[in-house]
């Protein structure tokens, strides 16, 4: 073998050296994608954004319980109205002079009827007739305690919507109505409690299909915004049990497969779901699970990491928060309580 041809024959291989480097270079710096589906997978329907929260549309969601009934009316949580009528009146013409939007400031209210035939309060429907009618305004969310300016507003629509129907509403005294509101959320604000676990990559990036397929494998579906994935409830229309949240950008990437993440967060809202379901072990497992398959450090919103120890101090919390609002007919996953700590 001639030396310009051994040379070349090394110059040759340095080369494909440099290349195979260079491309494994650029392979650990572009975020993990998602594998490829299996045929049984792609058959599979997958949810899409419309599933949202919405756990009717998630995958299973043929075998849930029925629908939860509408939100009702709450003295513990709402300013009552009642609503005197001369005669009864049908739903059809409730509804046909319905609020517009039945909201006053950052204060949902609700309005429902006294069913003339079974005697039980329920939102107006058409065919029914009713022979009370009662508004209640919602006097503390997570916007805060209800002013003096969200019930002047609300007493507005109340009073458009009594003249129209032919009833006489029994306004409450506002600042007694304001003083209550103020009570309520002051015993609200200290048990409102929304756990956050930051999951960081330890070394690659992910892409945002391979985030999506990890959260998959623990039965999450896409949420109605960019960048969150759920957990759905046991029943539909149950607000979600956890909820997977990351960088809303990278979820409307014109690419998502090279949108690279380093960080996503499991969110637990503890008022939302009730203690029996036990949703404090099921996040503690979920993000081992996660941090497990995407080589995650579990840590704080401070960056510290989350030991066991400190997985122990918040279930020990958590216990004495559920403890608390039960004791003021509030408890987790309650009707009342996902109104009270919503918003």
């Amino acid at each position: 073998m001639s030396l310009t041809m051994a040379l070349a024959i090394a110059g040759a291989v340095l080369l494909l050296a440099l290349l195979a480097h260079g491309w494994w270079n650029a392979r650990r710096a572009s975020p993990r994608r998602a594998d490829p589906p299996s045929a049984a997978a792609a058959a599979r329907i997958e949810p899409s954004l419309d599933a949202a929260d919405d756990p009717a549309a998630a995958p299973g969601a043929a075998a849930r319980a029925p629908t939860r009934r509408s939100a009702r009316i709450d003295a513990l949580i709402d300013a009552i109205v009642p609503l005197s009528l001369e005669a009864p009146v049908s739903g059809e013409a409730v509804l046909a002079h319905w609020p517009a939007t039945r909201r006053a400031g950052t204060k949902p209210f609700l309005i429902e009827g006294l069913d003339q035939a079974s005697g039980d309060w329920a939102q107006p429907e058409p065919g029914r007739r009713y022979t009370e009618l009662q508004a209640g305004l919602q006097m503390a969310n997570r916007s805060g305690a209800l002013n003096e300016i969200e019930y002047s507003e609300f007493v507005q629509k109340v009073q458009a919507f009594a003249e129209s129907v032919g009833a006489l509403p029994d306004f409450p005294d506002m600042l007694d109505v304001v003083a209550r509101a103020r009570e309520l959320d002051a015993f609200a604000a200290p048990v409102d409690a929304q756990l956050t676990l930051r999951l960081v990559a330890k070394s690659v990036a992910w892409s945002v299909g391979y985030v999506q397929q990890c959260a998959a494998r623990r039965q999450m579906v896409p949420g109605v915004v960019p960048g969150r994935l759920v957990l759905p409830g046991a029943q539909e229309g149950d607000p979600p049990v956890l909820a997977l949240e990351f960088d809303p950008q990278a979820a409307l990437a014109d690419d998502p497969h090279s949108a690279a993440l380093r960080e996503v967060r499991l969110i637990l809202d503890v008022p939302q779901t009730a203690a029996a379901l036990e949703p404090f072990p099921l996040w503690h497992e979920t993000a081992h699970a996660l941090a497990e398959d995407m080589d995650a450090a579990m840590l704080d919103d401070a960056g510290r990491p989350i030991t066991l120890h400190a997985f122990d101090a918040i279930g020990k919390e958590l216990a004495e928060l559920y403890a608390k609002l039960e004791l003021h007919d509030l408890a987790a996953g309650t009707p009342a309580a996902r109104r009270l700590f919503a918003g």
